[in-house]
């Protein structure tokens, strides 16, 4: 039986490893925390996923949630008029099938506690270099899917699919109770403030119940990025509700009776959008293999981080196993992250140019949604599999030419 050690208890990490114990392996995952600490720690992330994100889930028998988490059924996009309080630009349309977002201090425990049902080995300790030795030397395989402290210093970043390297949004997260409900249907609401940033909010399933996440993502040194004085959860949530005021006040006019989830349900950060090189090599020469964030980075501005990860962790399953009894070496290792690259650089092209101004083409795109419903359901469901995106949203010719096609029809 082979043995796989795997470095981190998230998204990607775990579904791997419950994927692999179902598959006869034997599974071994560090990291450093209990499901009890995840429980009463900060949240992590706003990990909204969609259809074939979920659909790995419950090929797994681990959507643990499908009954209870409220639905994001559509996505919404809006634009601010520049000299009036209303909008510019506003559109919206239904996904083809729901998406669904659990907080992952639920997620995570849950998961932790059908690892260990399911016969895996749960040790809980900060990983270091001098343990990925003992690990490389005991396992047929060791993955890396956390990107702390010195064991992320293993992967290189990969200066060619890495365009930026500097933070390109100040983020925020702010989990709320009592948020008017969007009608007609719930959906990713995302807000474009031109020169100040994004707002984007959804439903989602938290410890205490269904809930609304509110995610700032604001430009470097403009008026969003504004949370290094809100150092209470009140001082967060209050700047929170001011930015809505200011730039987006039809979101303030939903949020009039919000409060925190909890104390913990605010997060503030930035970090840059980062592809590193997938296999990294131990001071003993051993090789180890990285998985999900800490080998692919993206921006929250599209909400594919979840998404991403658990399609890696389904790919880098299925490699696994098509590999049999062999030895899982270098050449090995940097396959089967090609075979996750081949889905995920459309995605990170597309989150990538989602940080800069949009082109005059991109905006005639957004804006004909409005009056092209066939266009806009397109593009909401384009959230499911990125990859419908290219060329038509990227390049500007296609763009006409699709735009022309549609409008002819």
């Amino acid at each position: 039986m082979k043995t796989i050690s795997i470095i981190g208890g998230g998204q990607s990490g775990l579904q791997l490893a419950i994927g692999l114990l179902q598959k006869g392996y034997g599974v071994k995952v560090i990291q450093d925390r209990t499901g009890e600490e995840l429980a009463a720690g900060k949240v992590m992330s706003s990990q909204c996923q969609f259809d074939a994100a979920l659909q790995l889930e419950r090929d797994l028998g681990i959507n643990f949630w499908e009954q209870d988490c409220p639905p994001v059924e559509g996505i919404s996009f809006s634009v601010p008029h520049p000299e009036s309080k209303g909008k510019a630009l506003d559109w919206a349309a239904r996904l083809d099938k729901v998406a669904q977002s659990v907080d992952q201090r639920v997620k995570m425990p849950r998961w932790l506690a059908e690892f260990e049902k399911l016969g895996g080995k749960l040790v809980i300790a900060s990983a270091d270099i001098a343990m990925l030795e003992a690990e490389a030397k005991a396992a047929d395989l060791v993955l890396v899917a956390s990107g702390k402290g010195e064991i992320g210093k293993l992967f290189e970043r990969d200066a060619a699919r890495s365009p930026f390297d500097a933070p390109q949004r100040a983020l925020a997260l702010t989990y709320v109770h009592g948020m008017t409900p969007r009608e007609p249907f719930s959906a990713v609401n995302f807000n474009l403030i031109p020169g100040v940033g994004e707002y984007f909010v959804f439903p989602a399933l938290t410890k205490s119940g269904p809930c609304e996440i509110m995610v700032f993502e604001g430009v470097p040194g403009g008026p969003m990025d504004c949370w290094k004085d809100a150092t209470t959860p009140q001082a967060h949530l209050d700047t929170s509700l001011n930015i809505l005021k200011t730039f987006a006040p039809w979101e303030y006019d939903r949020c009039r009776n919000v409060e925190l989830t909890d104390a913990n349900g605010i997060l503030a950060g930035r970090f840059p959008p980062t592809v590193r090189k997938p296999v990294g090599t131990l001071p003993s020469g051993a090789k180890v293999l990285g998985l999900g964030d800490a080998v692919c980075l993206n921006d929250p501005i599209t909400g594919q981080g979840a998404n991403n990860a658990a399609k890696a962790a389904a790919i880098y399953l299925q490699a696994i196993l098509d590999h049999g009894d062999r030895p899982f070496d270098a050449i090995w290792m940097q396959g089967t992250f090609e075979r996750f690259w081949d889905y995920a650089q459309w995605v990170v092209q597309w989150t990538n140019g989602m940080l800069m101004p949009p082109p005059p083409f991109v905006l005639n795109i957004m804006g004909t949604a409005q009056a092209l419903p066939g266009l806009a359901s397109r593009i909401a469901n384009g959230f499911d599999d990125p990859r419908d995106f290219f060329p038509w949203f990227v390049n500007e010719a296609a763009a006409d030419d699709y735009l022309t096609s549609l409008q002819a029809a």
